[in-house]
């Protein structure tokens, strides 16, 4: 008796473990594992540089794990997976459920098409912990401040299911391969600004696996102190791994519970809650679809953000003068990451002391990160703009001197990215501006040549932005 044979498209979710659409495709029958870089996605959310390169190695990854047996195709994914059921006389097809406004209405258009077509067209949730439908106010409507939607609409709410483990046989369909090469498809650049990122990353989902069993046994418990100091490894650097699925945050979740019990300890929960963070980002985005492009709070809509193609681009560059800033913007492009206070940190002179438009700021973290996730950045982005729900309040604007010296106090994450003062005394490390001359000169920097000047005055611009968001207070 010839057995049913299923399509099993894989998108955010390129592991074997923990995957409810692959093990409902197991179970149904025969297995084709397919992969489509999906052409219809709107041109500007199409995967940036970074993001790229990290899928490439990640599909590379994912096929050796299906044993050479997933087939990768380019175009139009409605299009392409009709025409592919018919050519392989599958009668099902299952995914795991995407959360981005355009992925939700495609799906939807999809599953519709294939159901016509007499074809079963089953999703699942494998991404999230609590999905966005699912909590709500008692009033129906949605949260829009973070603790209670996180400590009441999730945590008071059913425990979230277990992981399932990987599935206990896969048996692949004897079908040819009509996709295309992972190395034809383009993906990595043509020239090697990847090398650094190359030694410091190994996408996939083996490499996850021991990111996370590192985190546990070495950091997390010191997660709420240590997260803060960007020179030393006090974050899980899970954030890549999860946004292209090669980790599930149930496996987090309960490798986290598993190996302490309970949350009692202070930086199990604040390590909890950062993936909590994630999950409300996604459930802003399903609840608000506009959020990437337009102000949650629409006061920001009267804002008069400046023009400084100059600024913006000495901020891209690392190149602004202000220490701790230049790193972070050097390490994003250099690794394809940056660690999360210094976003906040770049953040907040983005939008403040510059008074340039968050979506800059958006766009360039979009092309430049390797966990580029169109939820997280978008709320993270309006949460330091202050045009966010439960965002930073408008009047706070981060001193990039006084977090450098608090955060990095032996300007050791400043030397690291900005080599061209890695001489200077720790006292002037994070303001070389104010080294005596005899000082500065004497290890080799001059201000102008060697590193630029600061950009902006960081006192006058925080008057500056005060004064700005003060006008829009009261709309």
């Amino acid at each position: 008796m010839t057995q049913a044979i299923s399509v099993m498209w894989f998108r955010q979710d390129l592991r074997i473990n923990d995957n409810p659409a692959l093990h409902a495709a197991c179970d149904s029958g025969e297995v084709i594992p397919v992969y489509i870089i999906d052409t219809d996605t709107p041109e500007q959310f199409q995967k940036g540089g970074a993001s790229n390169w990290w899928l490439h190695h990640s599909l590379s990854s994912l096929n050796q794990r299906l044993n050479g047996n997933l087939q990768v195709f380019v175009g139009s994914a409605k299009k392409i997976l009709i025409e592919l059921m018919h050519a392989f006389g599958a009668n099902s097809i299952f995914w795991n459920r995407c959360y981005t406004p355009w992925e939700m209405e495609r799906d939807k258009r999809l599953k519709t098409a294939l159901k016509k077509s007499g074809f079963n067209a089953r999703s699942f949730n494998g991404s999230l912990l609590w999905e966005p439908m699912d909590v709500l106010k008692k009033d129906g409507t949605p949260y829009k401040v973070f603790t209670p939607y996180y400590r009441k609409g999730c945590l008071g709410k059913d425990a979230p299911r277990m992981p399932m483990g990987v599935p206990s046989s896969i048996e692949f369909a004897e079908v040819e391969n009509k996709g295309t090469a992972i190395d034809d498809l383009g993906l990595l650049p043509t020239i090697t600004w990847d090398t650094q990122i190359a030694n410091q990353w190994q996408p996939g989902e083996s490499s996850a696996s021991d990111k996370l069993e590192q985190f546990i046994s070495s950091a997390v418990t010191q997660y709420r102190e240590r997260r803060n100091f960007p020179s030393v490894t006090g974050t899980s650097q899970l954030s890549p791994h999860l946004h292209f699925g090669e980790i599930s945050p149930h496996q987090i979740w309960y490798a986290i519970l598993g190996a302490f019990g309970d949350t009692s300890q202070e930086g199990i929960d604040t390590f909890l809650s950062e993936i909590g963070w994630r999950e409300f980002s996604y459930y802003l985005l399903y609840h608000f679809p506009t959020l990437p492009t337009e102000n949650f709070n629409a006061k920001f809509d009267h804002f008069e953000w400046l023009s400084d193609t100059d600024a913006l681009n000495a901020w891209k560059q690392g190149n602004t003068g202000i220490p701790i800033v230049d790193a972070g913007m050097r390490e994003l492009w250099q690794t394809g990451y940056m660690h999360n206070r210094v976003r906040m940190i770049v953040g907040s002179f983005l939008v403040k002391n510059l008074l340039l438009d968050w979506r800059e700021g958006e766009r360039w973290f979009w092309d430049c990160l390797l966990d580029a996730d169109l939820a997280s950045n978008s709320a993270s982005w309006q949460w330091v703009a202050g045009s966010g729900a439960d965002a930073a309040p408008y009047f706070r604007v981060f001193n990039p001197v006084l977090q450098g010296e608090k955060f990095d106090s032996k300007g050791n994450y400043v030397r690291r990215y900005c080599p061209e003062l890695k001489d200077l005394p720790d006292k002037y490390i994070h303001k070389p501006w104010e080294a005596p001359s005899i000082i500065a000169k004497g290890v080799g920097v001059e201000l102008g040549k060697t590193y630029p000047k600061p950009i902006v005055d960081l006192k006058a611009s925080r008057l500056r932005a005060l004064d700005a968001f003060a006008k829009i207070k009261g709309k």
